[in-house]
């Protein structure tokens, strides 16, 4: 738990001084809390503050902590612990059956609510880093993938297909591919796709891009006599068709 968060506790529990203890125990180790005693009062809060974990007593005025559990767990995702006032396992199956994380019997120990509350925070921390590196893996995976109707091109893989067939390209043709469809719709230089590919100026006689451009075409289903697909511009340089695929 960092200086600058504090989880935000959401306690549902209608005896008074147990309320109060609760409360005083965990602002003092830096919860912020919040306090109601009554069910219906309950399923209101949880979807106004969203807290980070729900402490809920099983009998309560206006709504039973059951109902309210049943009532926000279709869109409520962070912790809820049930407080019962009886160590039977019909309550605890009744309870997780509704969508409770984890039970507290009474008389609570102090050592005991703590160690639960922190246990589901650090579950919720990690599943949500774990959402996190999924979303940065697929943003990745995307900016590494471009796709033009049927024509796909993987950087990261180095695979290109076209139509669903994966076809047979070199590394030097996959990369020459890949800069001319990264600025597809822009005509490229001969000179400029020589210094990003090879890393030094064009000196006016390498032709090696004009081969592997004629091998590209022709794995590409290009026509070589009047290519369509990457079109030469007399003089300016080469054309990637967006729309040609």
């Amino acid at each position: 738990m960092t200086d600058n968060f504090k989880p935000h506790i959401l306690l549902v529990e209608d005896d008074k001084a147990l309320a109060e203890w609760i409360c005083d125990y965990l602002r003092l180790r830096h919860f912020d809390v919040t306090h109601t005693t009554r069910g219906d009062d309950a399923v209101e809060l949880i979807n106004d503050i969203n807290p980070d974990v729900v402490l809920l007593d099983g009998m309560l005025p206006g709504l039973d902590g059951l109902d309210v559990c049943k009532q926000v767990r279709p869109h409520f995702s962070n912790g809820i612990i049930m407080i019962t006032a009886r160590d039977e396992e019909v309550d605890e199956v009744l309870g997780l059956e509704m969508g409770a994380d984890d039970f507290l019997v009474k008389p609570i120990r102090a050592r005991a609510l703590l160690t639960r509350i922190n246990l589901i925070l650090k579950r919720q921390e990690q599943l949500k880093n774990l959402n996190l590196n999924q979303e940065t893996q697929h943003d990745t995976q995307a900016s590494s993938e471009l796709s033009f109707g049927s024509l796909t091109v993987n950087q990261a893989t180095q695979v290109v297909s076209l139509g669903g067939q994966i076809l047979k390209v070199s590394s030097k043709e996959f990369e020459l591919l890949w800069v001319l469809a990264k600025h597809a719709g822009e005509v490229i230089s001969r000179e400029r796709l020589v210094t990003e590919l090879r890393g030094f100026d064009y000196d006016g006689f390498d032709r090696s891009i004009d081969i592997r451009i004629s091998k590209l075409r022709k794995k590409l289903l290009d026509d070589a006599s009047n290519p369509f697909r990457i079109k030469t511009v007399w003089g300016k340089g080469y054309l990637f068709v967006k729309d040609a695929w």
